[in-house]
């Protein structure tokens, strides 16, 4: 391997590392405090603050117009210049040759009618605001949080709803919620508890605490920014989804009614064998709104129970986003059986007694059946929360708020204050003790920090105390094989050896030494993050990351760095320690 490709591998992953962390600095350092709490607002906050803050921004602008009408677009406003261009592209209208203020609200009037012209102009400042918003949710996704113990995070409580669950009595009925033993209450806090364990995993919130707290609660603490949206993901529902066959005779029929009595009330056209449910779209905030009613066959053709396992896709041909589910042996021939009798019929996809599509059967399925309605967030989740299987009982939120950090702000200061000492205090050492060679330790030891961060960060790994102990015993054993490589180095110097021979025997050397030893705490690293929950996994995921880094950094770059003063400068002496020429 030349130096030249050494070169561009180090600068390629420098680089890589910087696109790594530049959503946390962005997130951290360049969004501004509201701009953060607006993003972790829910659905619902980000609606009505982005409805608010349009009808604010369209009052301005109108003010605007009304005192100078041939004046310059504020630059806080050029989003509108944009919009103007595609309301008169839209209209085959040609592009005037200024935009005005006047020319700008022209485009959003649809007639004479100034409140028509509000409504427009204030939806394309509502695109505007929610479409910052949401891209900063996206940018959160990206970024290294920290945790419970250094920044806090939101506490959840969740009730279980005990007249939810489902136990059989001998006589074929269930039991009332006065019937149940603790010990029934308990089974099922128990086995909710390890789904939502699942279910947190499976949507990368890291490093949660979550315990049984009484005889039918569940505390959750979750690291980061107060934000409940990060609940409803884990939260969303049972995960219960079934198929069922679609009714249009009785559908019309109970449109027609509900369009001229204004309720649904109508078992003579409902009839016992069928049900009546809503069909719901998604606003462009993601928050379910009703369309109509639709009836459907009250037994299910498919139960989402015999879904082996879910994945989400594109549609190349329409754009749109897909649910591929695979059904279990059984579930197969269910479903086979079921869509035979039924081609040409339409079939609802029913998920928590939301119908979310309407298609008709065109050919008999029996493994794999493919599902629209969902858009990417909505259908990632939903096959996430299929793999981990529904809720046996209804949860509740019954309280939800901001924590602070577990550990106080003394001890954090104090603990982060002793990490920068006693880490410059190992550079001051290895720079004082073998001087040149030093400083190249020094600079393979702050790339291997930078490294183990960036992957820290690409994964969106949560960072506390324990990570951070992981990353200076990193820090530590990083060092430790340097210092093998340059004792090794001054051993082949005092045999009377060249630079080159000293440097690739040196290296030669300690490799095996450095291998054994790195190879050992990886393989206890990775045993632990297995095994481990909570603080021991993200000391072990840390450490082994860090291992893995300061193998290359020590290995490969120190390595660069000597060739790089051999060949390319041409030195012929090491600045490896006192008394070594």
């Amino acid at each position: 391997m030349n130096k030249r490709f050494k070169l561009l591998l180090i600068l390629a992953l420098v680089v890589l590392g910087l696109l790594t962390l530049k959503p946390t600095y962005t997130w951290y350092r360049s969004l501004s405090e509201e701009d953060r709490a607006f993003a972790n607002e829910s659905k619902e906050g980000i609606r009505e603050k982005s409805q608010v803050k349009a009808t604010e921004g369209a009052n301005a602008v109108i003010e605007l117009v009304k005192a100078n009408p041939n004046g310059d677009v504020p630059a806080e406003y050029s989003f509108l210049v944009e919009a103007a261009k595609e309301k008169y592209k839209e209209a085959g209208v040609k592009e005037p040759e200024s935009w005005t203020l006047s020319v700008v609200l022209n485009a959003f009037k649809d007639s004479a009618d100034s409140v028509n012209s509000l409504v427009n102009l204030r939806s394309a400042f509502e695109t505007y605001y929610s479409g910052i918003v949401f891209d900063n949710k996206d940018l959160k996704n990206k970024i290294l949080k920290a945790g419970l113990d250094l920044a806090g995070g939101m506490s959840v409580v969740i009730q279980v709803d005990k007249s939810s669950i489902k136990i059989e009595k001998e006589d074929g009925t269930f039991k009332t919620e006065n019937e149940l033993t603790d010990l029934e209450i308990s089974d099922a806090v128990n086995r909710s508890l390890e789904i939502l364990n699942n279910r947190i995993d499976e949507f990368g919130l890291t490093e949660p605490n979550i315990r049984k707290q009484g005889e039918d609660q569940i505390l959750i603490e979750i690291p980061g920014d107060y934000d409940p949206a990060a609940v409803d993901t884990f939260l969303k529902g049972k995960g219960r989804l079934n198929f069922h066959i679609v009714n249009n005779e009785k559908t019309a029929e109970l449109k027609a009614f509900w369009n001229k009595n204004g309720h649904i009330n109508a078992p003579e056209i409902i009839g016992d064998d069928y049900i009546a449910l809503g069909r719901y779209a998604e606003d462009r905030y993601g928050i379910d709104q009703f369309q109509d009613y639709v009836v459907l066959e009250k037994e299910p053709g498919l139960s989402g129970t015999h879904i082996k396992s879910a994945g989400v896709y594109r549609d190349s041909m329409t754009g749109g986003t897909k649910v591929n589910f695979e059904l279990d042996s059984e579930g197969g021939d269910i479903f086979f059986d079921f869509t035979t009798a039924h081609i040409k019929e339409p079939m609802a996809v029913v998920m928590d007694d939301k119908v979310k599509s309407v298609a008709t059967i065109n050919d008999s399925i029996r493994s794999q059946v493919v599902v629209t309605g969902f858009n990417t967030e909505e259908a990632n989740n939903l096959a996430l929360i299929l793999r981990t299987a529904a809720l046996p009982v209804e949860l509740e939120v019954i309280n939800m708020q901001q924590v602070g950090a577990q550990l106080g702000q003394d001890t954090i200061t104090k603990g982060l204050y002793s990490i920068l000492y006693g880490f410059l205090a190992v550079m001051i050492f290895m720079f004082i003790y073998y001087k040149g060679a030093g400083l190249i330790a020094n600079i393979a030891l702050l790339l291997n920090l930078f490294f183990v961060i960036a992957v820290l960060a690409t994964f969106n790994m949560t960072l506390t105390m324990t990570s951070i102990a992981g990353l200076i015993l990193n820090v530590g054993m990083a060092v430790d094989a340097n210092v093998i490589i340059f004792e090794r180095i001054k051993e082949e110097i005092a045999k009377g050896k060249s630079r080159a021979q000293s440097i690739k025997t040196g290296f030669g050397r300690a490799f095996w030494t450095i291998m054994d030893a790195n190879i050992t705490t990886l393989i206890a690293a990775l045993f632990l993050s297995q095994v481990g929950k909570g603080p021991i996994k993200g000391f072990a995921v840390t450490l082994a990351i860090g291992i893995v880094s300061s193998l290359f950094t020590a290995l490969f770059v120190s390595r660069f760095l000597f060739d790089v003063g051999t060949h390319g400068l041409g030195k012929k002496k090491i600045s490896i320690g006192w008394g070594t020429k």
